[in-house]
């Protein structure tokens, strides 16, 4: 037997066939438009809402999109910010850090017209104690640039102190703020002599310790202390500081004071070395000295 074909739907046809009834429907509504009136009403009740609503959700919808891309764009324009503000952060701080070296420099410049007689050599400071003074500290200089132990170390408006220990490309420098460390002072406008004393104790106040000060030194607040000449390692005439608070000891045979350093020990970053040693005072001439 032959097995019957099943009917099959070409959607083509149907298509064809959808397109050639809307043309009949719109040739009769514009040639019979009174008698398509009320198909038209009823259609136009039913569809007017519903095109409402669809124009209300397809409005809300670009809304919420705009609003997304707006936020998007929102985000990275803040992403873009941030990144500018961080680099303008970072050159901040590299211009204000080139401002501090420039006016360090500046200093040591106006400090080494100050001393010109003396030979120096700049170096930067490397390496210090864990605590908040550079009373100890590491140089990048050593005997490779002419230091030696000894040698006089500046910065600031003066005297920071002295090479302990030298190497071939670095050296130790200990303050005048140190405990350890003892200098003999003088008095600039009246040449008395006094004993400079570091004491970190009392730099919590600004200050070191003054004493062996004649009674009869003439002095005031204010007064400017130097090296004197009768330091056994401290060239003549490098600012020490600023003496205050004078007093007459309980002995009645000497006076104490403090003195404000002439440097800031807090910030230290360059510093000058006096490339020049004092020369040690000799009991007597050496054997192949002439004499005259």
């Amino acid at each position: 037997m032959r097995r019957r074909k099943g009917f099959r739907f070409n959607p083509k046809h149907g298509l064809i066939a959808g397109v050639i009834l809307c043309l009949i429907l719109i040739i009769l509504s514009f040639r019979f438009g009174e008698l398509f009136y009320p198909v038209r009403n009823a259609v136009g009740t039913v569809i007017t809402p519903m095109q409402k609503g669809i124009n209300t959700v397809g409005i809300f919808i670009a809304d919420k999109l705009e609003t997304l891309k707006s936020i998007r764009e929102l985000t990275e324009e803040n992403k873009r910010l941030k990144e500018q503000v961080s680099v303008l952060s970072y050159e901040n701080k590299l211009l204000l850090q080139n401002k501090y070296e420039l006016d360090e420099l500046r200093k040591l410049y106006e400090l080494d017209q100050k001393y010109l007689d003396y030979p120096k050599v700049a170096a930067r400071i490397i390496d210090k104690d864990t605590n908040n003074w550079y009373n100890v500290f590491t140089i990048d200089k050593g005997t490779k640039d002419g230091l030696a132990v000894d040698m006089n170390v500046m910065a600031g408006n003066g005297l920071v102190g002295i090479i302990t220990e030298c190497y071939y490309n670095h050296a130790k420098v200990r303050a005048i703020i140190d405990d350890k460390s003892a200098i003999w002072g003088m008095f600039l406008k009246t040449s008395d002599t006094c004993l400079v004393q570091g004491d970190l104790k009392l730099m919590e106040d600004g200050k070191i310790r003054v004493s062996f000060i004649s009674k009869d030194a003439e002095i005031e607040d204010g007064y400017e202390v130097v090296t004197a000449h009768t330091s056994p390692k401290y060239l003549q005439g490098i600012l020490i500081g600023y003496v205050s608070d004078i007093k007459l000891d309980s002995n009645n045979m000497t006076k104490t004071a403090y003195l404000t350093p002439a440097v800031d020990f807090q910030r230290l970053s360059e510093v000058l070395i006096i490339t020049e040693l004092k020369e040690p005072l000799l009991k007597e001439p050496p054997e192949n000295a002439i004499n005259e």
